[in-house]
C-alpha cells in the first residue's frame, strides 16, 4: 500500500504533466525529427541526422520551451479553465501557482543554457521564442483575432528551429508550413466557439463573443476551404512521395469537418471539431515518413546488420 506521502506526490507529478500537456510534447519531438529527415535535410542520411548532437539539443529546448509556455498559459488562464475544464482545472491546481511560476523559471533557464551548446543565434531564438509565448498568455491572448494567429504561429515555431539550424529554404517547406499554421489557426477557432463561456466571463475578445457563433463559422469554412491551396502544392507542383495520399484523405475529412461544423451547437460538437483537427495534426505528423519511405526499410535492415 501507497503512504499518503507517496499518493500525495503522485497526484502533484500527474497534475504538473496534466499542465504541461505531457503527452503533447513527444509528438512534437517527433515531427521535428521526422520533419528534419524527410523534409528539411533529405540531401543528408537518416542516421546521420538522428545523431546529430546539435538537433538533439535544439529539439530538447523546444520541448522544454513548449512544457514553459504550458506553465505559464495555464498561470494565467486558471480562472477561464475553471468554467471551460473544471476537472481538468481541479487536478492542475493541486500544484501551487507558486510553484508553478517557480518550475516556469528554471526550466527557462535550462533552455538558455542548453542553446549555449548550439550557438548564440540558438539562444536569440529560444529567448525570442520564450518572450513571445509570455507576452501572448499575459497580452495577446485576449486580443480578437491577434490570439488566435499568435497561437498557431508559435505552434509552428519549433521547426523554424530546426528550420535555422539546417538553412535550407525548399518552397515546399513552406507549403507544408502553411497547411500546418492554417489547420492550427483553424483548431485555436474551433477552441473559442469551446470556451466561449470562460472567454465571456473573463474578458476574452474572440470572435464568437465579440460577432457570434454564426459569423465565427463563416471564417472558419473560408480558412478550410483555403487549405486546398498548400494541399494542391503539394500535391501537383512539389515532390512529396506517398504523402500525398494523407493530403486527399485530408480533404475528405474537412469536407465532413465543414458540414459537422455548421451543425454543431455544444460544447461537446465543437469538442469533436477539435479532435478531427487534432487527428489531421498529429497523422499528419506520422505520415511524414511517406514521402520516402525506403529510408526506414533502409534504417531497418542496418539495424538487423548491427544486431547480428
Amino acid at each position: 500500500m501507497l503512504s499518503r506521502k507517496t499518493k500525495l506526490l503522485l497526484l502533484k507529478i500527474a497534475s504538473m504533466f496534466s499542465v504541461i500537456r505531457g503527452y503533447n510534447i513527444p509528438i512534437i519531438a517527433l515531427a521535428q525529427y521526422l520533419s528534419a529527415i524527410f523534409i528539411l535535410a533529405p540531401n543528408k542520411r537518416a542516421l546521420d541526422v538522428v545523431l546529430d548532437f546539435n538537433l538533439f539539443i535544439i529539439v530538447i529546448a523546444s520541448s522544454l520551451t513548449i512544457a514553459s509556455g504550458y506553465i505559464i498559459n495555464n498561470f494565467y488562464d486558471s480562472k477561464k479553465d475553471l468554467i471551460n475544464r473544471p476537472n481538468k482545472s481541479m487536478l492542475d491546481r493541486l500544484v501551487r501557482q507558486k510553484t508553478k511560476l517557480q518550475v516556469y523559471f528554471a526550466v527557462n533557464f535550462i533552455v538558455f543554457l542548453l542553446a549555449f551548446f548550439v550557438s548564440i543565434r540558438a539562444v536569440f531564438f529560444f529567448s525570442t521564442y520564450i518572450f513571445l509565448i509570455w507576452f501572448y498568455s499575459h497580452k495577446l491572448k485576449k486580443i480578437v483575432v491577434i490570439g488566435n494567429l499568435t497561437a498557431s504561429f508559435l505552434a509552428v515555431l519549433p521547426f523554424f528551429a530546426i528550420l535555422l539550424y539546417y538553412k535550407n529554404l525548399y518552397p515546399q517547406i513552406f507549403a507544408h508550413a502553411t497547411y500546418l499554421f492554417l489547420l492550427l489557426l483553424i483548431r485555436e477557432m474551433i477552441k473559442d466557439l469551446e470556451n466561449i463561456k470562460g472567454d465571456v466571463a473573463n474578458n476574452y475578445q474572440t470572435i464568437p463573443v465579440l460577432f457570434g457563433e454564426n459569423f465565427s463559422k463563416k471564417i472558419i469554412s473560408v480558412l478550410t476551404v483555403s487549405t486546398i491551396i498548400p494541399i494542391y502544392f503539394l500535391i501537383e507542383i512539389f515532390e512529396v512521395g506517398y504523402m500525398d495520399i494523407y493530403f486527399y484523405v485530408s480533404l475528405i475529412v474537412l469536407i465532413f469537418f465543414i458540414q459537422k461544423l455548421w451543425k454543431s451547437e455544444t460544447k461537446t460538437d465543437y469538442l469533436m471539431l477539435h479532435n478531427i483537427l487534432k487527428f489531421l495534426v498529429v497523422s499528419g505528423v506520422f505520415c511524414i515518413v511517406l514521402i520516402e519511405p525506403e529510408v526506414l526499410i533502409r534504417g531497418k535492415r542496418i539495424v538487423e546488420i548491427i544486431v547480428k
